[in-house]
């Protein structure tokens, strides 16, 4: 009896993260991600390898990098993760290329999924404005300042966007991916 076909498959996501990813945001969605069959590609900045932490201090596992940045294409791609991780985000918000990369997964409609400190991004890409999102509280005034409708909830979805709080919220975030990519 042959196993039963997994629900992802050929289907391709780009976690899009750099130096001081939260690790678990991006272990975490990851694994359930290719569970569900999806293959998963790391895009960053950063060169060769890349530093994730447990927090802002403690260091965690590093990682290598798939994908160049500025060798990336929404077009590769059925979906973008953004894990969060205070330097993580703080970062690639001020990466050219990492904005301009987000902003086309929104020009071309695809699933977008950001945790914790992950949105701060869509607010320098400008796809944040009239959208309803949550993120980490501390960066609630940046994304309203951008122009979205900041909740306190444990996974929003609107439209291509699906946004979680923090890594408590993780079961809600990967199932919100997982059933917009079914």
């Amino acid at each position: 009896m042959a196993a039963a076909p997994t629900p992802l498959t050929g289907t391709k996501v780009a976690f899009l993260l750099t130096r001081g990813v939260e690790q678990v945001e991006l272990t975490n969605p990851r694994s359930a991600l290719e569970q569900a069959g999806a293959t998963t590609v790391l895009v960053s900045p950063s060169k060769d390898t890349l530093q994730a932490m447990e927090g802002d201090w403690t260091h965690a596992d590093t990682f290598p990098v798939d994908v160049p940045v500025a060798q990336a294409s929404a077009d590769d791609y059925d979906a973008l993760i953004l894990p969060g991780g205070t330097l993580n985000a703080d970062s690639l918000r001020t990466n050219d290329e990492a904005v301009a990369l987000v902003k086309a997964f929104f020009d071309a409609d695809k699933t977008v999924a950001s945790i914790c400190h992950g949105p701060w991004i869509l607010a320098e890409a400008g796809v944040a404005k009239g959208r309803r999102l949550t993120s980490y509280a501390s960066t609630k005034v940046d994304l309203e300042n951008a122009g979205a409708h900041w909740v306190d909830e444990e996974v929003v979805v609107d439209g291509n966007l699906i946004t979680s709080r923090n890594p408590g919220d993780l079961e809600a975030f990967n199932a919100a991916i997982r059933e917009a990519l079914a």
